[in-house]
């Protein structure tokens, strides 16, 4: 990535400038969360509407802490994130949404349950980096962006950076052994 990166440099869901409208979320096994999406213009007037619609549509799901455009039903490499208030978060950068994001740095490798909206039944134990490093493009502005971070908005990154790659949680577990069903409390 060339140019001057930021952390978010003061993005915020307010600068999209149009609403969100909620989306149904896509289960397994649609099609479109097999399909490696495709890069977007993130100035694009449909770029601006899809983030403000996953923000919206995370809004509304109980305990979701991330959804990328597939999980919409959307063929795209765009995704939300909002790990404030999670009893596992260490570093929280408060909701944003990126475009055309790639992992440039993993390290710190350890096991973890994970849970997915498209995957509501069953929760699965996934090997992810603790830190990492992701460059990518805000949407509306259109500003390139490197975001460092660790912990469970790490993990949370690199579940919707799979899921822009057509990837599911069940793509990485190491085996059924590692696969639960999820719990339900009343």
């Amino acid at each position: 990535m060339s140019g001057e990166t930021t952390a978010l440099g003061g993005w915020d869901v307010d600068a999209l400038g149009v609403p969100g409208q909620v989306q149904p979320v896509v289960t397994a096994p649609d099609a479109v969360l097999s399909r490696a999406g495709e890069e977007v213009d993130p100035t694009s007037a449909e770029t601006v509407q899809l983030a403000a619609d996953l923000i919206a549509t995370m809004r509304v799901s109980p305990g979701c802490v991330g959804l990328a455009a597939p999980q919409i039903g959307v063929g795209a490499r765009v995704f939300a994130v909002d790990v404030t208030g999670h009893p596992k978060s260490l570093t929280v950068h408060g909701t944003f949404v990126l475009c055309n994001a790639t992992l440039v740095d993993a390290t710190r490798w350890r096991p973890g349950r994970e849970g997915c909206m498209s995957v509501p039944d069953l929760t699965g134990d996934v090997k992810r980096a603790s830190r990492v490093v992701v460059e990518a493009v805000l949407p509306g502005t259109g500003e390139p962006v490197r975001l460092s971070t660790d912990g469970f908005e790490a993990r949370a990154l690199q579940h919707e950076i799979d899921h822009c790659a057509g990837l599911l949680f069940l793509d990485r577990v190491a085996g059924a052994h590692a696969v639960y069903q999820r719990k339900v409390y009343l």
